[in-house]
């Protein structure tokens, strides 16, 4: 079953002849369940295209459809909640509130949208991420990879449609690597979840159902992995 489909995604910055396309009429569509992986040399526009699936920049042309709702019809409260409610997001950074607790942390974007905490999701994803005991640690007392699973289990908390992780292992070694990949593929097996995954690193592509690769803006190759 289609989860989401991509149609002449276009997004232009600069004006004349200063005018660049970071991304060019792309056009994918995903099945429910999916693990891809998005792959492309720096400023081929992967971020580009993650950001724009996960509604956090509108595209010059084209459109995105998240369970055959068209994103960008909407406005931009409404945009707000879709990306709260249909979109978990992961970075590289792991972007956590310094002064929230790894609990505070994981449920903040229900908190945001005034939604009661799912205790039983809570306490499964905490188990998951190995993060038992540790709910009232604040991000400063946890490593890179502990910090990672935080940012892992806020995006899972809302039971989001789509898992958009943008070089989610770019920032931690080898071992916190794998165990991220591992983690993500978990809850892609598990829990069905839909998983679009930016990565340099081919060895983690290469687990994916797909690789999408980009060059200048437009797909260059779109690959299923025989298994």
């Amino acid at each position: 079953m289609e989860i989401l489909r991509v149609e002449n995604l276009t997004k232009m910055y600069g004006n004349g002849l200063n005018q660049v396309a970071a991304l060019d009429h792309v056009s994918f569509s995903v099945e429910k369940g999916e693990f891809i992986a998005i792959m492309g040399p720096s400023g081929s526009g992967k971020s580009t295209l993650l950001h724009l699936l996960g509604a956090v920049d509108r595209p010059t042309e084209g459109k995105v459809y998240m369970d055959g709702q068209d994103v960008f019809q909407q406005d931009d409260e409404k945009l707000a909640v879709f990306r709260r409610r249909q979109v978990g997001l992961i970075y590289q950074f792991y972007n956590l509130v310094s002064v929230l607790d790894v609990r505070e942390n994981m449920t903040l974007p229900l908190l945001m949208d005034q939604r009661e905490i799912n205790e039983e999701r809570l306490s499964e994803l905490l188990h998951i991420l190995n993060m038992e005991g540790r709910e009232k640690h604040l991000p400063s007392e946890l490593s890179g990879g502990q910090q990672q699973r935080v940012a892992i289990g806020r995006a899972l908390m809302t039971a989001p449609a789509v898992l958009l992780a943008d070089e989610p292992t770019g920032n931690l070694d080898s071992k916190n690597s794998q165990e991220i990949v591992a983690l993500l593929k978990k809850s892609n097996r598990e829990y069905g979840q839909t998983l679009i995954m930016i990565t340099h690193d081919e060895n983690i592509a290469w687990q994916a159902d797909r690789i999408i690769t980009l060059a200048d803006g437009k797909i260059q190759q779109d690959e299923v992995i025989r298994r």
